[in-house]
């Protein structure tokens, strides 16, 4: 996903780096090590507990109206009773050892200062007993060791805060910058969900999203360059983010501006970039290769009319269709003029045949220049006789500008399916 949307990092898994091993799964020993040192210095504990226990006395705090939290049984073991566990081969998590009174203060880059009553917290799992460390362990082992200076996240997390500020006040370590970004909602300001437009990142890829529309709408959910400026590029971002201009409130999701700006962006692409993006979508909707040259070239006479990659099959599949279209003939009457006048369309088209047939040059000035006059003749608008030729030879109502799109289908197809829309309407 990252690299869909053109978003390096310093290091990592395929980049190496000072701080490798980056797959956590590689790291087990790391974690298990500072578990081992939480447990040597008395800020944590095993629990043998089963989980037949623990749904037990979740069920009796429920009933009791109490927020369920592990009720600390294992935490004051004595020595014998966890030689005999051991013995006996029990399984065992690690819990951290929460201090039972008192206040956890926290810092939010955003919020400021945020205490939080420890007789609130609990006795939360740093590893499990399979050897693999919970979030809350892992995060903080990692971003100490690979010397995370901020951590950006969503406010989902500033109920975690405290347990990982006191884990690093275990290890006697300085916590980073905290900076818990504000939530995203739908439109109606409910829970974002799909029913608002969300979907996971590479959906609106195969949607015929461009990366750069995307990154630029979601740094603008919660934050802005200033009150104004609404397309910014991805270098321009980074040159300019600031964590103080990030705000608080909830940012809304608006699916019709994600739409907007993705058409700004591909209104933005040369005609040979828009082709080589918008190939994959063409040939899979025709079933075969499309030659990009042509495409290219069509690339001007439709990007002012898309707003995604995939609206490119509609408004541009015809260039690539042999022969007449299929549509249904009231699609050529229209509503005006030769509305339930089949006979005078099919005279209109007639005419236009006998007009443009007879041009020695093929391009939409001369194409326009033996056209536009005929609606005169007829008694008509010259935008109605215009869309049913539009239709004709696209077999759309709304297309690219007419004259140039006959122009790009060639004489040949272009006089084909004008007379195959006039057998249409015999």
């Amino acid at each position: 996903t990252l690299r869909w949307l053109g978003i390096d990092w310093d290091e990592g898994p395929d980049k190496g780096g000072p701080h490798a091993p980056y797959t956590q799964s590689e790291r087990l020993d790391i974690y298990q090590d500072h578990a081992g040192r939480l447990l040597a210095s008395d800020w944590a504990y095993r629990c043998y507990c089963s989980s037949e226990r623990l749904s037990e006395v979740r069920k009796a705090q429920q009933a009791r109206k109490e927020p369920p939290r592990y009720d600390r049984h294992c935490r004051d073991l004595s020595a014998k009773d966890r030689a005999q566990r051991e013995a006996d081969g029990a399984p065992a998590v690690v819990r951290f050892k929460t201090p039972l009174d008192g206040e956890t203060l926290t810092h939010d880059a955003l919020r400021g200062e945020v205490p939080f009553a420890n007789d609130t917290l609990d006795d939360f799992v740093i590893l499990k007993s399979d050897g693999y460390p919970t979030y809350h362990l892992a995060a903080i082992v990692d971003d100490h060791l690979m010397e995370i200076t901020h951590v950006l996240r969503g406010e989902e997390w500033i109920s975690s805060l405290p347990r990982h500020v006191l884990i690093y006040q275990a290890f006697g370590w300085d916590p980073p910058v905290f900076v818990h970004v504000s939530r995203i909602l739908g439109s109606d300001r409910a829970k974002l969900s799909k029913r608002h437009g969300a979907h996971a990142a590479l959906t609106y890829r195969e949607m015929g999203y461009l990366p750069e529309a995307i990154v630029n709408f979601l740094a603008l959910l919660g934050w802005s360059l200033d009150d104004k400026t609404e397309i910014i590029d991805i270098d321009t971002l980074i040159g300019a983010f600031d964590i103080d201009r990030l705000l608080t409130n909830p940012a809304v999701f608006n699916a019709e501006k994600l739409e907007w700006m993705n058409g700004v962006y591909i209104r933005n692409l040369s005609p040979e970039n828009l082709a080589e993006r918008a190939l994959p979508f063409l040939e899979g909707a025709l079933g075969r290769p499309v030659d990009a040259q042509k495409l290219a070239q069509i690339a001007p006479l439709i990007k002012e009319r898309i707003k995604t990659l995939k609206d490119v099959v509609e408004m541009a599949g015809f260039f690539f269709t042999e022969g007449p279209l299929d549509y249904e003939p009231e699609l050529i009457l229209g509503k005006k003029s030769f509305a339930g006048a089949p006979d005078r369309a099919a005279q209109a088209l007639a005419s236009v045949i006998a007009a443009v047939e007879a041009l020695d040059d093929w391009n939409h000035e001369a194409l326009e220049g033996a056209v536009r006059p005929l609606a005169e003749e007829m008694g008509v608008k010259a935008g109605e006789l215009f869309a049913v030729i539009r239709v004709a030879v696209t077999g759309r109502t709304a297309a690219p500008p007419l004259f140039e799109t006959m122009a790009v289908l060639g004489r040949d197809l272009s006089l084909e399916r004008l007379s195959a829309a006039r057998g249409l309407l015999a």
